[in-house]
């Protein structure tokens, strides 16, 4: 079974599911540690500069960083996990809120995937994944609106199973002709061969987590 590390912004929202296994690990990226102690999830770590929290606080494992800095507090707790040698994330509160924080959290999981990790973000009932070099299956019953998009460059895309499939096309970051797909009742595969893809639908916490952690078990690829 392939070890999580979750990691619980500010911006989280209610809906916020963990399903913590043997081996998982919790990083509170600033006052993603309120939404963790109101919740009653005890963090393994605390990362971040604070301003949002409004104090550092007196937890024992603590990665304290100044407020004038490059990184978001998010990307600074995703650097902690990859050290710890993580490579599956769930990040709750990545996406939503404000909209620079969004696009913020897209961009370093896309650089995060281009070193061997895949990250799996939510926040108010949108999901998101993104990957390098491998492929996402979506289940028949899966209903709704899919999106994708490339990072920067991705050859080899290919989507089957959707209203409006694509076979070994390359999509670049400046035109967005994956967006507003949608599932079709069959098995979906969204797939690229050379590059970062960004996969955005709607979903539930729970579901979302299942879906994590049966990919995570059964598509060594992710």
């Amino acid at each position: 079974m392939k070890r999580i590390c979750y990691i619980i912004g500010a911006s989280v929202t209610e809906g916020m599911y963990i399903d913590r296994r043997d081996g998982d690990f919790i990083i509170a990226a600033d006052a993603g540690l309120s939404a963790l102690e109101k919740a009653g999830i005890r963090a393994d770590l605390a990362v971040g500069d604070f301003d949002s929290l409004g104090h550092v606080p007196k937890f024992e494992n603590t990665v304290c960083h100044p407020v004038d800095k490059d990184d978001t507090d998010t990307a600074l707790a995703l650097a902690e996990g990859m050290k710890l040698g993580f490579r599956n994330f769930v990040i709750y509160g990545g996406l939503g809120g404000r909209l620079d924080h969004t696009v913020a959290n897209l961009q370093n999981c896309a650089g995060a995937a281009e070193h061997g990790a895949v990250c799996w973000l939510w926040g108010e009932g949108n999901a998101a994944c993104t990957f390098s070099d491998g492929e996402l299956r979506f289940e028949a019953e899966k209903k709704g609106m899919v999106s994708v998009f490339a990072a920067d460059r991705a050859a080899g895309v290919t989507l089957q199973g959707l209203k409006f499939p694509l076979d070994n096309t390359c999509l670049t970051s400046t035109v967005p002709l994956g967006v507003s797909n949608e599932f079709t009742g069959v098995e979906s595969v969204i797939r690229v061969t050379d590059g970062t893809l960004i996969v955005l639908w709607n979903e539930d916490a729970e579901a979302f987590v299942r879906r994590i952690r049966k990919i995570c078990n059964e598509d060594p690829s992710l």
